[in-house]
């Protein structure tokens, strides 16, 4: 847990947004835990999938998902194998890597955001120039990384997006990895890691090819891979569960007592993304976007701010229709085509969705 926690910041840590269940967790937590570990497998799972304890308290799910996919990544992390988390965007794979950091390790801030300006110093370590000037090599004068950090302390650390990394950057992961040591050699030392430190890294299957990793890296991940949700439902529930979430951490006075929206919205996006409507009646051209489960919940949180400050208190089809469009039109020539196909074909012959094709067609006449 962070010692600057704040009740009034924006958005907290995993571990201190639910601080209180990581402590009953433990409370009731009589099982076997690996080294510096802060619960044990079967703990960091309920911790994550949801459960009811012993004791009779509830533990809120995090990921609603495959188990098994969460135990196989679990039971890695016990391993001295790295896991690798790999997915098309908005599967939660970054969403999963901090839960399962903050319930291993305690933290889920020992993160290195990959880019594809990330330098090596960004997994290794880096220097205080005006120390190094004035004192030479030495520990003082290192600036150790999250990575570093984490062998320290014996924790996990979160590599995010590694794909977005430059392949030469990447591949000083190597010899962390397989010995378990970063070398200094402007010291001629080494850190060595300690029990409990492994590595959580996240990839975006649609960047294949941008920074492919290399055989050697590779062998020393296991790779779980994470699904959009399997079921029109289960999407439903992630994204009002979310989408709640997110309107009272933003303190928005809106109403999402009935799922309607939400669920024409999901419906949008897993006909688009998939070709073909939810009867298997009608093939559909794919916008350029991902359409995944995470702008559905942007769509609907955006929806639930209008609502609140423009409308009513209660997210109608005017709300979400905007941000509805952002999210599908990303090419303004091919993806619009599309989508006026879309609402022409589709939207328009749904009785229960006219509200939602005149609000759209008004935003179309408006533009």
């Amino acid at each position: 847990m962070t010692d600057a926690y704040s009740p009034d910041v924006l958005r907290a840590h995993a571990e201190d947004a639910y601080a209180e269940e990581l402590r009953e967790l433990a409370a009731a937590d009589d099982r076997p835990r690996p080294p510096s570990w802060r619960l044990s497998p079967w703990a960091v799972a309920t911790y994550v999938l949801g459960g009811t304890l012993p004791n009779g308290v509830e533990i809120s799910p995090k990921y609603l998902g495959s188990a098994r996919l969460v135990e196989i990544a679990v039971a890695s992390l016990a391993t001295d194998r790295a896991l690798l988390l790999l997915g098309v965007p908005g599967t939660a794979k970054t969403w999963l890597s901090e839960h399962l950091a903050a319930a291993i390790s305690g933290t889920s801030t020992l993160i290195v955001q990959g880019t594809a300006g990330t330098p090596e110093e960004a997994l290794r370590y880096g220097w205080n120039y005006a120390r190094l000037l004035a004192d030479g090599p030495s520990r003082a004068a290192m600036v150790a990384g999250p990575v570093m950090r984490a062998m320290e302390s014996g924790s996990l650390v979160r590599v995010e997006e590694l794909t977005r990394i430059p392949s030469d950057v990447q591949d000083s992961l190597i010899t962390i990895l397989s010995e378990k040591i970063l070398p200094i050699p402007e010291l001629n030392a080494e850190v060595q890691a300690r029990k409990g430190f492994n590595v959580i890294a996240t990839a975006n299957n649609r960047d294949k090819g941008v920074n492919d990793l290399s055989s050697a890296l590779r062998r020393r991940f296991n790779t779980v891979v994470l699904p959009l949700p399997d079921t029109l439902d289960q999407e439903v529930e992630i994204v009002s569960t979310r989408v709640r979430s997110l309107g009272a951490a933003l303190e928005l006075p809106a109403d999402l007592a009935a799922l309607s929206e939400i669920r024409r919205v999901v419906t949008i996006m897993r006909e688009l993304r998939s070709g073909v409507t939810q009867d298997q009646r009608t093939t559909l051209k794919s916008p350029s976007a991902t359409l995944s489960t995470a702008e559905a919940i942007s769509v609907m949180t955006n929806g639930l701010s209008l609502a609140a400050h423009f409308g009513d208190g209660t997210v109608r089809a005017p709300d979400v229709a905007a941000s509805l469009v952002g999210a599908v039109v990303k090419d303004p020539v091919q993806d619009r085509v599309i989508w006026q196909e879309y609402l022409e074909t589709i939207v328009r012959n749904r009785p229960d969705w006219k509200d939602l094709y005149r609000a759209s067609r008004d935003l179309e006449t408006s533009n």
